[in-house]
């Protein structure tokens, strides 16, 4: 399967106005990398909370979280190895062909994202129980879209998950990525696209190799594709929980 590309710009950092450029610079002058575990797993939320992120709230940190009485809302419950946050974390350190495990927990209706290399969208949304579910409910390969009149003016349907495999809003759920980067000749010219090797949702297969000719999301202004970056987790859309987030870097 293939995404159909929607704007040219393929080459290395490519300027962007949109996304994050703060966070790029803070990349750029960490050099700072996180914790790598025994068995190779670079290591960005663990027992001792986000050792490996750029932007973790002080206030965020908890034991566990569980919905709140409104059922929108999440609630931290003291102690420390989850991150509730509503802003986006950044990795300091930059990936290209990677294994991706993280858990999460996310509130009634909210919307986030993990984003590979801060480009490539699998959406986390509120969307348990929902038949025929699309590209923009949890798990699906997120649309190219721009803005319009009011609103978002969506190009495509994006890749929807095989199956609906999202669980309810304040439960703990799992997502399993194996990423492959693009490829770059000599000159700084892409020769292949990125590509969703595999994504398992709560222990379901949802997406197989699944071709990205260019980053998903808003099309004007994109950022460049380029061989390594950080891993996007999104938290600006509503109450959102992180746990065991880690990366194993593929060779």
């Amino acid at each position: 399967m293939v995404i159909r590309k929607y704007f040219l710009g393929t080459k290395l950092f490519l300027p962007t106005c949109f996304l994050l450029p703060l966070t790029a610079a803070l990349l750029s002058a960490s050099g700072v990398g996180a914790l790598a575990d025994d068995h190779g797993w670079v290591v960005l939320i663990g027992p001792e909370g986000p050792t490996g992120l750029i932007g973790a709230p002080k206030n965020g940190l908890a034991a566990d979280a569980k919905l709140a009485e409104n059922g929108r809302g999440l609630k931290p419950l003291p102690g420390k190895g989850v991150v509730v946050t509503r802003r986006n974390l950044v990795s300091k350190q930059k990936f290209g062909d990677c294994r991706v495990h993280l858990e999460f927990m996310i509130g009634g209706r909210s919307n986030s994202g993990v984003k590979l290399q801060r480009r490539y969208e699998i959406q986390l949304y509120d969307s348990h129980g929902r038949e025929n579910p699309t590209a923009r409910d949890c798990g699906g390969i997120y649309p190219h879209w721009k803005f319009g009149p009011g609103r978002l003016d969506y190009l495509d349907e994006g890749v929807p998950p095989t199956v609906n495999a999202a669980k309810p809003a304040g439960q703990w759920q799992t997502l399993e990525i194996v990423f492959r980067a693009p490829r770059f000749d000599q000159q700084g010219e892409m020769t292949k696209n990125a590509r969703f090797e595999s994504v398992v949702l709560n222990g379901q297969l949802i997406h197989k190799d699944v071709e990205l000719e260019s980053p998903t999301g808003r099309t004007p202004h994109p950022l460049g594709e380029t061989a390594e970056d950080a891993l996007y987790l999104q938290g600006d859309h509503g109450p959102v929980a992180f746990r065991n987030v880690k990366v194993y870097p593929l060779e």
